[in-house]
């Protein structure tokens, strides 16, 4: 008898068991820009057939983080500088943007919430575990974004942060990065307790930034500062 077919849902989770950890890995450097990305070696890692590997591999593309280029198949998608500055701009606008919505002060439950996702950044922070830095980041984050109840603009936020997913890497294997970005959230979560909407803004703002001029620094210094996209 033929085993049965993989239900819809089984095909969902395990493309999206492919997408998060090929997400991780762009962000944490264990994948770096223009590696190609090749079904087979996919296919066996993750044990799943080919259409899982290139709904996966087509999700990703979607999201920014996957390019093709003819002749080589799907590769990590590597940002130039143009990209990067763009890319930048609209977050800190829609990022700053959602901070000037969000009810000020803060209610208790809502600090309370923001805290207890704060202590377990610090902790990976403390333990410098780039892998557990990045997980603590994304839900303190998106529990901050959620304060501002607009849906649409919390979406807007999350498909562009995942679009800038290969700059992060310098400030996630930064010991002084992520104990700034450790300081920026602590220093959030007072504005939102005091109800300090300029300090909030701002913060927002300047949390953005280190990432940005890192990896702009790093392609000025390998020559690639003005070069186009592929």
């Amino acid at each position: 008898m033929n085993a049965a077919a993989p239900s819809e849902k089984d095909v969902t989770s395990a493309v999206q068991e492919v997408v998060s950890t090929l997400e991780e890995e762009i962000v944490l450097g264990v994948l770096h820009p223009r590696e190609r990305l090749i079904e087979d070696e996919l296919m066996a890692r993750f044990h799943v057939k080919r259409h899982v590997v290139r709904q996966a591999l087509a999700e990703m593309e979607q999201q920014g983080l996957v390019q093709r280029r003819k002749n080589s198949g799907a590769q990590v998608r590597a940002l130039t500088a143009r990209e990067v500055m763009e890319l930048y701009a609209l977050r800190e606008l829609l990022e700053t943007h959602c901070m000037k919505l969000i009810p000020l002060p803060a209610t208790p439950a809502q600090l309370k919430q923001l805290a207890a996702i704060q202590r377990s950044h610090a902790a990976a922070v403390k333990a410098n575990d780039p892998r557990a830095v990045f997980r603590a980041n994304l839900a303190f984050h998106a529990a901050l974004y959620a304060l501002s109840g607009n849906e649409t603009l919390i979406e807007a936020i999350a498909e562009y942060a995942r679009r800038t997913h290969p700059v992060r890497l310098s400030t996630l294997v930064s010991p002084q990065s992520i104990e700034a970005a450790r300081q920026d959230h602590e220093r959030i979560i007072e504005a939102l307790r005091t109800g300090d909407r300029k300090a909030l803004v701002q913060i927002c703002a300047a949390h953005l930034r280190p990432a940005r001029d890192t990896y702009l620094a790093n392609l000025n210094r390998l020559g690639r500062g003005k070069e186009e996209a592929a």
